[in-house]
């Protein structure tokens, strides 16, 4: 018997989990391809989680009416109803409609609530399972826990699966396939457990006085309610902090978004394990060190791929920190229900801070670290409240953070020249002595050795950054937009997370001539050069896919009709602005800013219209893969005119684009070319120009004229075996480049050149 619940939570909860990707995937289009998806995907199967353990709680708060034929034939029901169900094809016929959404998190929240049912019944497997095991005589009846570990263990076992096995292998439509399958033998599985419950349950079960001692008649302190809400409240911000960090400068994929929940899962099973208490003691002794050396990096600004792993792990310690405390505060199995309730709860508070209130009230992604320093103030070694603290614990407590902060802030902005003084070194000294004395006392005094690591952040963020003086700052559902004045080069710069999009010379003479990725001597300038009565034909237009500062404006003709599609308002009103970028309002062709999601509005243009479709559309350095799907080839052809052409910005520092362009060339029948610009000179950077990879795509070879012979411009070499992707199946992760070796070894080699060109410049 103990054998078939196991089995039965474990397939489960690798139905629940293994659906978070398919869905966060599938709708991921119909928004740009933004990261905040997922973290809307996150409060979604929270809130789902939520509904199966309160589905469970209310069966089980009577022993009687839990082991029953009413209760069973119920479930039954549900379950019917859950087979039936396609959240997946749901979700793809009601997509559309996203785009045009005021409030997108709102929008995808209500959207996905149709196909929730078959989501909270698995939800509700879990806990609903340990209720039937502890009502029979089953020798480890008492305690049900157990069943919880093999629940996790499908969950994490699905999330690694997903992006290594599964999405690899399969499209979504087969994955849906798939999925309702294994719904209908999991359906079969709890109702055989609630069965075999039925045929075995005793007359007193685990929750009857004589087998336990009274049920207790009070619930759990309020204080307690609260503790435990606060422990689950953290990790559950925390995850999509983590998991947003990651994605807006590598790429939103089921990758960078199971990982961190996978590491999420995995503290849990590791402090509900037998002995993982003795992992929460060795993350609590480690926890403060990685936390301090976390908050270096952050303080320094380094978003290099190197101290990914950093991050994951003081995620993970601090995960098992808070749910280790909660292990310890485990009620006895006749209050499991209403404990998976209140973990439930919490969850869900996370979640929905981060998606739906953390854009609303902050302009930066403050939560990722609100979270971590709340993580390291919840050490459980501390026992005493703020009321038993006297004034002389107040200034313990208070003081190292204070002189941290004021330390580090005049460092920082460097005031009087104190930093390249003697003064400053011993301020340095001083501060390093301040913070490892902190690191040292964290388990007795975790509260001051969090606030010691928002003193270092908040100081740090006084510093000026590498990208000019802050003009202005804003959040939305898609991401975070700087536009910052650069004195070296005299110029505004936007910026999108961590990557330019575009900057704009403040001298008059220059303000017209394109920057950045798009200069007149770089890729973009040089197919203008060479195909430019072919573009600037009679009546032109041109549509471009990604506004950014609206740069590519500079090359539009008198005539001519621009349209930059743009799924982000923030962006478009600021591009907009001529305060900071005045491309559009200059622009000696007519310009149309069309809002929402680009494939969309393109569909919806006239055939055979455009002379050129730029394709410039990145969520920081993140690439929408639905732009670059056969489908979405097959659409942009449909609206070029005769001899009309596809560009492609390829640039970005951790995927391999134009490998992936070439196949989807070679799947069209299109002819294709790749520019890799690297060789900047000092000169070019003073001037706003940035290395570049743009690739082109026409009908045929005569299409591409001059710079079809042109050795700059290089055949592209497709995967041999790779898959062209569709709407249905794409493989981002396996053309990801982490190292500094593969991004050297993807730069091809022009003729003439030798291998030495490529090591220098990247």
């Amino acid at each position: 018997m103990a054998l078939l619940y196991s089995a039965t939570s474990f397939l489960a909860a690798a139905l629940l989990f293994s659906i978070q990707p398919m869905i966060g995937k599938r709708v991921l289009p119909f928004l740009g391809g933004t990261p905040a998806v997922w973290t809307a995907c996150l409060v979604f199967f929270q809130a789902a989680l939520l509904g199966g353990y309160l589905l469970a709680h209310l069966l089980a708060t009577n022993s009687r009416r839990l082991v029953s034929w009413g209760v069973f034939l119920g479930i039954a029901l549900v379950l019917v109803v859950g087979v039936l169900e396609q959240p997946i094809a749901r979700l793809a016929s009601g997509g559309p409609a996203l785009a045009d959404a005021r409030l997108p998190a709102l929008a995808l929240l209500a959207l996905r609530a149709g196909s929730a049912l078959p989501l909270v019944a698995v939800s509700a497997a879990a806990p609903l399972l340990q209720a039937w095991f502890a009502t029979t005589r089953h020798p480890r009846a008492h305690d049900p826990y157990f069943l919880y570990a093999a629940s996790n263990a499908g969950s994490l076992i699905a999330l690694v699966a997903y992006p290594f096995v599964i999405e690899p292998a399969f499209g979504l439509a087969d994955q849906e396939r798939g999925w309702r399958l294994g719904f209908f033998i999991a359906a079969l599985m709890i109702l055989t457990c609630g069965a075999l419950a039925l045929s075995r349950k005793a007359e007193e079960g685990i929750f009857s006085e004589s087998a336990n001692g009274p049920p207790p008649d009070d619930a759990p302190a309020v204080a307690q309610v609260a503790r435990r809400l606060l422990l689950v409240f953290i990790p559950s911000l925390w995850l999509p902090g983590l998991t947003t960090y990651l994605t807006t400068d590598l790429a939103s994929i089921p990758l960078f978004w199971t990982l961190p929940l996978a590491l999420y899962l995995l503290g849990f099973i590791v402090a509900f394990a037998r002995r993982g208490q003795t992992v929460v003691r060795a993350a609590t002794r480690v926890l403060p060190y990685a936390a301090a050396a976390w908050a270096l990096v952050m303080s320094a600004g380094f978003t290099h791929l190197v101290w990914i792993p950093l991050h994951l792990f003081v995620f993970f310690a601090g995960t098992v920190v808070c749910v280790g405390a909660l292990v310890r505060e485990r009620p006895p199995a006749r209050q499991a229900t209403a404990f998976y309730l209140t973990l439930a709860v919490g969850g869900l508070m996370g979640s929905l801070f981060a998606a739906l209130f953390a854009p609303l009230l902050f302009n930066r992604v403050i939560e990722y670290p609100a979270a971590v320093i709340l993580g390291c103030a919840v050490v459980p070694s501390a026992r005493f409240g703020w009321k038993e603290w006297s004034r002389r614990d107040l200034m313990s407590i208070l003081g190292p953070p204070i002189v941290v902060f004021l330390i580090v802030a005049l460092l920082t902005t460097n005031r009087a020249g104190l930093a390249d003084s003697g003064w400053g070194a011993l301020g340095v000294m001083l501060a390093a002595g301040v913070g490892f004395h902190a690191c040292v006392t964290a388990r007795r005094r975790p509260i001051r050795f969090a606030l010691v690591l928002a003193g270092v952040l908040a100081a740090s963020g006084l510093a000026p950054g590498p990208s000019g003086g802050l003009l202005h700052i804003e959040r939305s559902f898609f991401g975070v937009v700087r536009v910052t004045e650069d004195a070296a080069s005299t110029a505004h710069r936007l910026f999108l997370g961590s990557t330019l999009h575009g900057q704009q010379s403040l001298d008059p003479s220059l303000s017209l001539e394109p920057s950045t990725y798009f200069t007149r001597g770089g890729p973009v300038g040089r197919v203008f050069q060479a195909l430019g009565p072919r573009i600037h034909r009679a009546r032109a237009r041109v549509a471009v896919v990604g506004l950014g500062a609206g740069t590519l404006a500079a090359y539009a003709a008198p005539g001519e009709l621009w349209r930059f599609h743009e799924i982000d308002p923030m962006v478009a009103r600021i591009a907009a602005d001529p305060s900071y970028f005045s491309y559009l309002r200059d622009c000696p062709g007519s310009v149309e800013t069309i809002l929402g999601d680009a494939r969309l509005r393109i569909a919806e243009a006239a055939d055979h219209s455009y002379s050129l479709i730029v394709l410039d559309a990145f969520s920081s350095d993140a690439t929408p893969v639905h732009l670059l799907t056969r489908e979405a080839i097959r659409l942009y052809r449909s609206k070029l005119a005769p001899g009309g052409l596809l560009m492609f910005n390829l640039t970005n520092r951790y995927v391999d684009l134009d490998t992936i362009m070439a196949r989807q060339a070679q799947d069209a029948g299109l002819a294709y070319r790749a520019y890799y610009d690297f060789q900047v000179s000092d000169v070019e950077k003073q001037r706003g120009k940035q290395p570049s990879i743009w690739g082109i795509m026409a009908e045929t070879e005569a299409d591409l004229g001059p710079l079809a012979v042109d050795e700059r411009w290089l055949k592209g070499a497709p995967r041999t075996g790779a898959r062209a992707w569709t709407d249905d199946f794409s493989d981002l992760a396996s053309y990801l480049i982490l190292t500094p070796i593969g991004r050297r070894a993807r730069v091809p080699t022009p003729p003439g050149k030798s291998k030495v060109f490529n090591k220098k410049t990247l």
